[in-house]
């Protein structure tokens, strides 16, 4: 994996990891991280799929949810969802190894506008998602004590 990496970005983005249990189980692994960009994989497990043999859309949307939460809180700025969407394009089914890629479109002082893209091991587009953010103006890493 090539790995390229804002330094700060990364510190915010691997902070938000060791807490978040959710992307663990997902399996979520780090492939480049810059301000307000991210680019993250993970492979699709049995245990998510659904009762029609497809992938719940629950785990493409948490996928692309946290593309999206370390998108917009890698610049150390406490971010919340104000809104969110997803479009689903193509099923996703066991064994696809997918990469969600967060660009930044807007990086305003109170919000911020993202798109994530998620493709699968043959890099076809199976969903597209839409975050807007609100900035709290709090930093996420406390940098005396690196903590919230």
């Amino acid at each position: 994996m090539n790995t390229v990496e804002n330094n700060n970005a990364k510190k915010v983005v691997d902070f938000m990891m060791e807490k978040d249990m959710f992307s663990k189980w997902l399996g979520i692994t780090l492939i480049e991280i810059k301000e307000g960009y991210i680019k993250i994989q993970m492979t699709v497990r049995p245990e998510m799929i659904n009762g029609l043999g497809t992938v719940h859309g629950g785990i493409a949307f948490s996928f692309a949810d946290s593309a999206f939460a370390f998108a917009c809180n890698n610049r150390n700025e406490l971010s919340v969802a104000l809104d969110t969407s997803i479009n689903f394009i193509k099923s996703i089914h066991v064994g696809d190894e997918l990469i969600a890629e967060a660009k930044e479109i807007h990086n305003g002082r109170s919000t911020g506008l993202y798109h994530i893209t998620i493709t699968n091991q043959n890099e076809n587009i199976v969903a597209m998602f839409k975050g807007t953010c609100f900035r709290t103006n709090k930093a996420l890493i406390n940098q005396s004590s690196k903590s919230l």
